[in-house]
C-alpha cells in the first residue's frame, strides 16, 4: 500500500505543478504577438488557443461598464473607447469551449494597458476537443483584423451580397468546385431576407491557393443586380422553401446533376408541399421535378447524403439522426420513391433488415423494444452512451462520413434535450462504427455551446487533411431554441467551422487502436 500511496501523492503533485504552469502561461505570458504594430487609434487584443497559438473566434470580452467586444475569425479585437484609452482596463473573458483562469474573487479576466497602436495577447485553455477555426457566413468575418490593418485571407472576400445570417448547410463537390446551399438567409435591407434557399460555390482545397484552415472564399449566386442573393428555389406560393439531402448523381445522359428534396413550409411543423428538385445550370436555380404526397415521410433524400460503395452495391445513405435510409446511386432509383429502403427491426426475425415497407426505427423505438424484451441490448444500433460517464446520448441531427485515418465511419451529431447538459441543442458528439448505419455505441463530446444552439452539424470530408487525421465540420450557431439573453453580435444565426485532430488522446475510447500521439498541427 505504501508505494501506491506515495505514487498517488507524487502523481497529484505533478498534476498540480502542470496546472500551475498552464495558469502562469495563460495569465502572465507575453510573446512576440504582443509587440505587433497595429493601426492607430486602436489598441488590439488577440485571443489565442494556448495549445496551437492560433487565434480563437467568438471570444467575448466585457469591460467593467459592460461594453461587449467579440473576437473576429482570426481572434482579433480592435478596441477604441476614447475615455478608456491609455488606461488599465479590466476585461472579463468568456468563450464556448475555452477557459481563462478564475481569480480569488470569482472573476475570469485580465487587466490590460490600452495604448493606441499596441497589442496584447490573451491565451485561452481549450476545453473542447474540437478547435474553432472561423465563421463561414455573415458580415464582418475578419472585421477587427481589417480595422487593425492586418492581413486577411483571400483579401477579405469571404462574404458578399450582404448576407448577415444563414441557416443549415448542405455542400457537395460539383462541376469541379464545391456547391454550398443554406436555408433561411438574413439580409441587411430587412430581417426577413431570402427564404427560398441561398447558394454559393468555392474552389476545392488546393485550387487557387484555397486552404480550408484559413477561410472559405464563397462566390454567391446573385440576382440581376449582382448585389442581392438569388432565390435558388423560387416559388410564388407563401412559405419558406428548404432543401435537404443534396446529392450529385449522373442523370439519364450521364451528366452530373444536383438533386435534393424540397419542402415548402408555412411553419416549422406545417408542410404545404414537398418533392424532388434538380439544379438547372442555365437557369442557375433549382426546379421542381418529382412531386410527393404529403403522407410520404421518408422515401426521399433527407438530412445529409453520403455515397457508400460496398459489397451490396452503390448507394446514397441519408443521415437525419442516423444513416438508416438509402437508395441505389443511380438516376432512376433516386427519382423513384418506391426504390428507397429503410433499416428497420424485424421482430419475428429478431434482426435489423433493409426493407421498403416501413420507416426506420428511431432511438426511442429501439429503447422501447429493449425495455419490453423484443430486442437484446447488444442488437441495438442507436443506444449511444457517453464514453466518459455512461449516460445516454439522444441525437437530434448529424452527418456520417468515411474516415481513412481511423478506417471507420464517423458520426458527428447534435444532442437534444439532456437536462444535465449546458444547452438544449448545442452539444456536439463524435462516434465511430465499421458501417455507415452503425451500430453506434460510444460517443465522445467534442464541442459545447453553453446556453446556445449549434444544430445541423455537417462534416466536410472533402476538407480532410493528413490522410483524414484532421476532420472539419460546421453547424448553425444561434440563440434560437435556447435561453440566451442576447444574440452574439455578427456570429448569431451563422455557420461556424471546427477542426478535430483524431490523434487527440481524449478520443481513445472510440478507437483504441489509433495512433494516439500528439503531433503538432500543420
Amino acid at each position: 500500500m505504501a508505494p501506491r500511496f506515495v505514487t498517488t501523492i507524487f502523481s497529484g503533485a505533478i498534476n498540480w505543478i502542470r496546472f500551475a504552469g498552464i495558469v502562469w502561461a495563460l495569465v502572465f505570458s507575453r510573446n512576440s504577438l504582443e509587440a505587433q504594430t497595429v493601426q492607430a487609434p486602436y489598441f488590439s487584443i488577440r485571443c489565442v488557443d494556448n495549445e496551437t497559438d492560433r487565434g480563437v473566434p467568438l471570444v467575448e470580452l466585457r469591460t467593467v461598464n459592460q461594453i461587449l467586444l467579440v473576437s473576429d475569425s482570426a481572434g482579433w479585437i480592435a478596441f477604441h473607447e476614447p475615455e478608456l484609452m491609455d488606461r488599465d482596463v479590466f476585461f472579463s473573458i468568456a468563450a464556448p469551449g475555452y477557459e481563462y483562469p478564475i481569480d480569488g474573487f470569482g472573476n475570469r479576466g485580465k487587466t490590460l494597458r490600452t495604448t493606441s497602436g499596441t497589442s496584447a495577447v490573451i491565451r485561452l485553455l481549450r476545453t473542447n476537443v474540437a478547435e474553432r477555426l472561423y465563421r463561414i457566413t455573415g458580415e464582418g468575418i475578419f472585421r477587427d483584423s481589417a480595422l487593425l490593418g492586418l492581413p486577411i485571407p483571400y483579401d477579405g472576400k469571404l462574404a458578399n451580397a450582404l448576407t448577415l445570417g444563414q441557416d443549415s448547410v448542405q455542400a457537395v463537390p460539383y462541376a469541379g468546385r464545391i456547391f454550398w446551399l443554406w436555408g433561411d438567409t438574413n439580409l441587411a435591407r430587412y430581417p426577413l431576407g431570402n427564404f427560398h434557399t441561398t447558394c454559393a460555390t468555392s474552389p476545392m482545397p488546393g485550387q487557387d491557393g484555397f486552404d480550408p484552415s484559413q477561410g472559405i472564399p464563397l462566390t454567391y449566386f446573385c440576382d440581376e443586380s449582382g448585389q442581392r442573393v438569388a432565390k435558388m428555389a423560387p416559388d410564388s406560393q407563401p412559405g419558406a422553401v428548404w432543401l435537404f439531402g443534396l446529392l450529385n448523381v449522373p442523370d439519364s445522359n450521364g451528366r452530373e446533376t444536383l438533386v435534393a428534396h424540397y419542402s415548402r413550409h408555412l411553419s416549422l411543423s406545417e408542410v404545404a408541399e414537398h418533392g424532388l428538385v434538380r439544379f438547372d445550370d442555365k437557369k442557375r436555380a433549382f426546379e421542381k421535378m418529382v412531386p410527393l404526397d404529403l403522407t410520404e415521410s421518408w422515401r426521399f433524400p433527407r438530412g445529409n447524403a453520403v455515397r457508400v460503395d460496398n459489397k451490396a452495391g452503390n448507394f446514397f445513405y441519408f443521415n437525419a439522426s442516423f444513416a438508416n435510409t438509402r437508395v441505389r446511386a443511380d438516376w432512376s432509383s433516386v427519382l423513384d420513391s418506391k426504390a428507397y429502403e429503410a433499416l428497420a427491426y424485424d421482430e419475428s426475425a429478431r434482426a435489423y433488415v433493409w426493407q421498403t415497407a416501413r420507416s426506420p426505427n428511431t432511438q426511442a423505438e429501439e429503447r422501447e423494444l429493449i425495455r419490453v424484451g423484443k430486442m437484446l441490448p447488444e442488437q441495438a444500433r442507436y443506444q449511444l452512451v457517453d464514453g466518459a460517464t455512461g449516460s445516454a446520448v439522444e441525437m437530434h441531427q448529424g452527418s456520417v462520413q468515411w474516415n481513412p485515418y481511423w478506417k471507420q465511419w464517423l458520426l458527428i451529431g447534435t444532442q437534444i434535450g439532456d437536462k444535465n447538459a449546458t444547452s438544449f441543442l448545442g452539444e456536439i458528439w463524435l462516434s465511430a462504427s465499421a458501417e455507415p448505419s452503425g451500430p453506434w455505441r460510444t460517443a465522445i463530446k467534442i464541442a459545447s455551446h453553453p446556453n446556445y444552439s449549434f444544430y445541423n452539424p455537417r462534416q466536410h470530408s472533402f476538407f480532410d487533411a493528413s490522410d483524414g487525421r484532421f476532420i472539419f465540420f460546421e453547424g448553425t450557431f444561434t440563440r434560437t431554441f435556447s435561453n440566451a439573453p442576447y444574440g452574439v453580435p455578427r456570429y448569431d444565426y451563422n455557420q461556424i467551422l471546427y477542426r478535430v485532430d483524431l490523434s487527440d488522446e481524449r478520443l481513445g475510447p472510440l478507437n483504441p487502436a489509433a495512433k494516439l500521439v500528439q503531433i503538432p498541427s500543420p
